[in-house]
Formats: structure tokens, sequence, C-alpha cells
């Protein structure tokens, strides 16, 4: 970050000494600082004192997931996980998602599944791969705040702060990309930023092929880093023209981009061919047709306008004043080469993937999907890098002027969803898909828009004014006051929003399996009218077998290696509602035949199992 620009503050000097103090004898704590000093200035210590975080890091991840024995995010964690058997060696199943997704991510989960015995273990396995990814993130943040200029105590501590913030969090706690994607976006940013930065051209060729190696296999992990290869294509082509870092650099930089690529198409292929029967993905297409879709076009911008201003109040204000910053870079030559080249990369990326997403999204009628907070969380350890930075070196004028800028701009973006959505904002809404705005609008069952804003605005407000009242004396207490925070919100919205969510979603995975009987040597298929949550569990829960989905009542003769097959129990007559819900009696004129949910069974299938509770029916071939 610029100097010129920030206007940074000097250091306060030592007061002086009073008379008679040279010759006071030193306290206990002034001696016990100078160890502290001492030991802080050997060549282990801060080595040290960054495993001994990333593990502390770990373990919190760990312990908000200890218990996690299933997916709970249908079709996302089934999807993944199907994928992750499949390259752990394990037959190939039906895809849950319907299509063929990138791998990446699956396929650092892959030695969990080819060496667990079942799926309750494998997915224990992948909740503690998930934490040690993850975790990944403090180191990163940590060399992102030292180059930003921070000193390694501040780095360290504000490091923590950011890395423990629910949107860095949350997602790890389920099997899906945005475990690792945090991870991928902070290093491709920081790796850009070393390249072009003055250094040996050893360094050099080190940064660019990071940047890279982390950009192609963001590609390979989700359709989102098409985006940050365009992305980076652009840098490397402006750097090639231009001579802004050494050619040959950029010229290497390129074909490892090249190389990660086509080893990320390789992968897809591989993939595609073990689900014959399944497409890719088509994400890309769906994109285009809506952006050139007049009609749809103003539903696609109103989305972009929430998903900004959700990234923006999900970092507490911080990410809007970061946000704000990078727009100033873009115009003023104050600020160096290397940091607008980043910035403009990162308001590329920000603005690229919500329209992205926003294009993508179907037309489901939930709120969430106006302001939906998944696709962008991965770029917040980076927002709030910059952020922290402007906290700790910008001057008074620039904080505030900068503050102002960004949260306007984080207000107006909420308004336009407000104005263009109205009142179906209060309709429809999954908490797991919002949940740093259930938390800032203190509601767990409703989404609070205004509320939310203008909680994220107190926030950012006290710290800036705290910083400025106090200048460099009170950015320890900043610190501090970030991470008790970060570490207070993660906890809370895995209490309310995680948990709830992952335990009302029990029974469809373990439970089934479990009430079902179905065993080791069980290959199912089910019929189309079962519940969707159900269908889409169970191509991971029978973690030996295969798993299909047809229309078994219309007449679609089972696969030939199925050898249990599900089906929904017939429902009573709508129109006597005083039937009793297990109407078993056959002397009742309502009664439900089991036998009846598959009226067209193929010879050498029988009623194995009925719920009556639940409305299945299990067959088994005999």
């Amino acid at each position: 970050m610029d100097q010129t620009l920030t206007a940074v503050e000097p250091k306060p000097g030592p007061e002086p000494a009073e008379r008679g103090e040279a010759d006071r004898p030193a306290s206990g704590t002034d001696r016990a600082l100078e160890r502290l000093r001492a030991i802080a200035a050997r060549r282990w210590f801060w080595p040290a004192a960054l495993l001994l975080g990333y593990l502390f890091q770990v373990a919190f991840r760990a312990s908000l997931v200890v218990h996690r024995a299933y997916p709970s995010v249908h079709a996302d964690e089934d999807s993944y996980l199907v994928l992750a058997r499949v390259l752990a060696g394990h037959s190939s199943t039906e895809m849950p998602v319907g299509v063929v997704i990138p791998g990446g991510y699956p396929l650092l989960l892959a030695p969990a599944i080819r060496f667990a015995n079942n799926s309750i273990t494998a997915y224990h396995l992948i909740m503690g791969i998930n934490a040690v990814l993850n975790a990944l993130v403090f180191v990163l943040l940590f060399a992102a705040l030292r180059r930003a200029g921070l000193g390694r105590p501040l780095a360290y501590l504000f490091g923590t702060a950011a890395a423990l913030m629910p949107p860095v969090v949350f997602y790890s706690q389920f099997v899906m990309t945005e475990t690792i994607f945090p991870v991928l976006l902070l290093g491709w940013l920081l790796c850009m930023h070393g390249w072009l930065s003055p250094g040996t051209t050893r360094a050099r060729y080190l940064y660019g092929i990071g940047m890279a190696a982390t950009a192609a296999y963001s590609m390979a992990t989700h359709d989102r880093g098409g985006v940050i290869c365009a992305i980076t294509g652009v840098v490397l082509l402006a750097v090639l023209v231009l001579g802004w870092a050494p050619r040959l650099t950029a010229v290497v930089s390129a074909v490892v981009m090249g190389a990660g690529m086509g080893a990320a198409k390789l992968l897809a292929s591989y993939l595609e061919s073990k689900f014959d029967t399944t497409p890719p993905s088509q994400v890309g297409n769906l994109v285009f047709e809506a952006l050139f879709d007049p009609e749809k076009l103003p539903r696609t911008l109103t989305r972009v306008a929430g998903e900004l201003w959700y990234f923006m109040m999900s970092t507490w204000g911080i990410g809007a004043i970061a946000l704000a910053f990078c727009l100033v870079a873009l115009f003023t030559s104050r600020v160096e080469r290397p940091t607008r080249l980043v910035a403009f990369s990162l308001l590329a990326s920000v603005v690229g993937i919500a329209l992205a997403s926003a294009a993508g999204l179907g037309d489901d009628p939930r709120v969430d999907n106006w302001v939906y907070a998944r696709y962008l969380s991965s770029l917040v350890p980076v927002v709030t890098v910059i952020g922290v930075a402007l906290l700790v070196r910008a001057g008074r004028r620039t904080l505030l002027l900068l503050t102002a800028g960004g949260l306007l701009l984080m207000g107006a973006l909420g308004e336009t969803v407000v104005w263009y959505v109205g009142r179906d904002l209060k309709g429809y809404v999954i908490p797991w898909g919002v949940p740093d705005a259930m938390l800032l609008g203190f509601n767990w069952t409703t989404l609070h828009l205004v509320r939310a804003t203008e909680v994220a605005v107190v926030i950012a407000v006290l710290f800036v004014l705290f910083r400025v009242a106090g200048g460099r004396q009170v950015i320890w207490v900043l610190g501090l006051g970030l991470t008790a925070l970060a570490f207070l919100a993660t906890t809370v919205i895995t209490a309310e929003v995680a948990k709830p969510h992952y335990d009302t979603r029990k029974f469809a995975a373990t439970g089934f399996i479990k009430d079902a009987g179905i065993k080791r040597t069980d290959n199912l298929v089910m019929d189309w009218d079962n519940d969707w949550g159900m269908r889409m569990a169970q191509p991971y829960e029978v973690y030996w077998g295969r798993v299909w989905t047809t229309d078994l009542k219309g007449g679609t003769t089972p696969p030939a290696q199925a050898t249990v097959a599900l089906l929904r129990l017939p429902t009573v007559d709508p129109k006597a509602p005083d039937a009793p819900r297990d109407p078993r009696d056959p002397k009742d004129p309502h009664a439900v035949n089991p036998a009846d949910s598959w009226k067209l069974a193929p010879a050498g299938w029988y009623v194995d199992k009925v719920s009556w509770k639940d409305g299945w029916v299990l067959w088994r071939h005999r």
C-alpha cells in the first residue's frame, strides 16, 4: 500500500526520560518484557509462533465439526463426495447434482474415502481435512499483512482475527469448495503482488509461478476459477506488452497456467468418462444466456447488487472500506503499480464472480438468491487484509473519506435490492444461505436487510472512530476487539445456523440407511417421487454400492444390478382427513397396502420394509 495515499502517521518516539529515571532500578515488569523481546528476537520464534497459531486455527475448526457424520447441504456436498469416491478408486454411481462438476477439491478428499471403511468414518476424516486446508489461510494472512506494511506482532494478531471471521470458517464446516477457495484466492493475489514488486529474479519467478498455479487450480476447483484465469491472462498480457515485470517471468507464468488449465481439463474429462450418462457442467452456457437475455438482465443486475451488499456487510463494513480504496487506487498514480494491479484484479474478481453467479442461479423463489453469500465469501480474507492495513497505516482524513465512501456504497447497493425486490425479501429464506445477515439482523428466521446494514455500519464506524481518536496507541485494542468479535460471531453462527441445518437432515442420510437395513453389498434404485433430500444423500451414503434414480412407478425396469428399491408409501385418500396416519387395519376403508407403491414391480421383487412414519417402502430382489 502506497504511503503517499494513506498518509502514514509516524510512530511516536520514546518519551523523554524523567529526572533520575536512568538511575531507577528496572521493575519486574520491565525485566519480563526484556526477556520476551529477547525470545522474540530468536530465529525460531516466529516460525514456531506461526505453527502454533495455525494449529490453533485447525483445532478451532475441528471443534466446530467434531460430531459431523454426514452431508447436509444438498446436492453440493453429495456431489463432491461422489467425485471423491470415484477419484479414490471406488465404483461410480449417480451424480446428485445432475452434471459433472470440477474435481480439484474432491481430489484432496479422495484419501479419506480411499482408506475409510464406511461413510461416517470417511466424513469425519474429510472434516479433518477441511480444517487442515482452511486453516492455511492464517499463514497467508500473516504474509499478506506483512507485505502490506504491518509488523510481525500486528500481522499475527490481525491475521488471527481475519482467519476466524464467519465467512472464512462457516463453509469449511461442509464439503464445499469454499473450504479451500479463500486460500487459493488470497495466495493468488499475494503472489501477483510479489511478482509485480521489485525483488530478486528468482523470487519473481517463484511468485509468478505461484500466481499461475493458484489461478489454474481454482479453475480445476470451481467454475468461478474461469473468472480468475481470465483476469490473470489480462494481467500477464499487460505485463508482456508494457514490461511491468521481467517478460520472461510472464512467459513462464503463462506456460504454467496453461499447463494447469490443461490438467484441469484432463481431470474433467476423466470424471466425465466415469459418468457416461451425465453431462458436463452447463453453468457457463447458462451465464451467457442470462447475461444476453433482456428480460433476465434486471434480475441479474439486482442479484449482483445483492451479492456485493452481502459481501461488504458480512465483513462488518471492513470490505466496503477496502473496495473503496481499490476504486480510488485505479485512478491515482500515488499508489504503486503492483498495488494498483492487485486492486484491479480484486475488483474484477468481485464483479466478475458476482455477475457470473447471479446470472447462473435459477429462478428459485428463495430470498437468499437475491443476496447470496457463498460465492464472494472466498474473497473476504483479501479485503480484510486491505481494510486492516488501512486501519493501521492510513492517515485520519484518508481513513474517514474511504469509510464514508465505502459505507455509502454498501447502503446504496442494499437499497437497490430493497427497491427492486420489495416485500418478497420477507419470503422464503434458508438461514444457511445468509448466516451473517441473520446474525447482524438479530433474527434466525427472517432476513432483515436494513437492520443488518445498520449494524454493520455501526461496527465499522466504531472501529474507525476509535482508531482516529486514539491514534496508534489503540491499534492493539482494535486487533483484540476484532479477534474477539470474529471468534464470537463464528461460534454463534455455528450454533444457530450450521448445527440446526445439519441436525434436521440426519434421517435422509444415516437415519434411512440404518432403518432400511441397507447392506454393504446392496445397490439401490429410487423412484423419482421420493423425498428430494433422500435422493440427494443416498449416492454417498450407499458407500460401496451403486445408486440410480428412475421412474419406477411409470414402469421403467430397474437396473439388473439393483438389489433394493425405494418408493414412496401411497397416501391416504385426501378427502378423508380424519383417516389414521398409520392405516394398516384391513377393515379400514382408507387402509394403505404397501405393495401398491409399485404396482408394476417386475417378478422377483417383494416388500421388505415399510416406514409408516416417514412414508417409504423398501423393496428387495430375491
